[in-house]
């Protein structure tokens, strides 16, 4: 179980500047793959949308963790290593979530490189999970994954390391 939001750093930060400001937010997210090479998607609890398992990293944390504490919060799976393919700045979405909050969002994009465990479909921050090949995504997926599976696919192929 991971902080709540009052005890998060983010959400710390938030009481702060009160619900107006737009903030920066930087975090991560992994792409996990199983070996039939199906696509780990989390239907999240807030908007129950369907997105790749990330979030906001907290205060004496590395990208690395917390792309790792996402994938294990999110869904129950211990990532073994990631492999970042992209920094993503998202610079002009600047759109109010559920709670009426702005963010620019900074995300460092990793393929899961490994895990251990068992799938977890309802976790505190999902409400469900599975895995869907990348050419049947489920409806409400979020633009995101498609762009993070256009990336992860350049990386690959031809060592292109996406950034914005």
């Amino acid at each position: 179980m991971g902080l709540s939001w009052e005890e998060s750093y983010i959400g710390g930060l938030r009481t702060l500047a009160g619900d107006d400001r737009v903030l920066i937010s930087i975090g991560a997210h992994g792409v996990v793959r199983d070996p039939d090479g199906r696509i780990l998607l989390i239907q999240r609890s807030d908007d129950r949308t369907w997105a790749l398992p990330g979030g906001t990293m907290e205060l004496g944390e590395t990208l690395r963790e917390c792309a790792i504490r996402e994938v294990r919060e999110e869904a129950g799976l211990v990532a073994r290593d990631v492999t970042p393919f992209g920094l993503y700045t998202r610079a002009r979405d600047w759109y109010p979530n559920p709670y009426g909050h702005s963010y620019q969002y900074i995300s460092l994009m990793c393929r899961v490189d490994g895990y251990d465990g068992e799938l977890e479909k309802v976790t505190d921050e999902s409400v469900d999970a599975g895995w869907f090949a990348p050419d049947a995504l489920p409806e409400g997926s979020g633009g995101l994954v498609l762009r993070a599976l256009q990336d992860l696919a350049a990386f690959e192929t031809k060592g292109t390391f996406a950034l914005d």
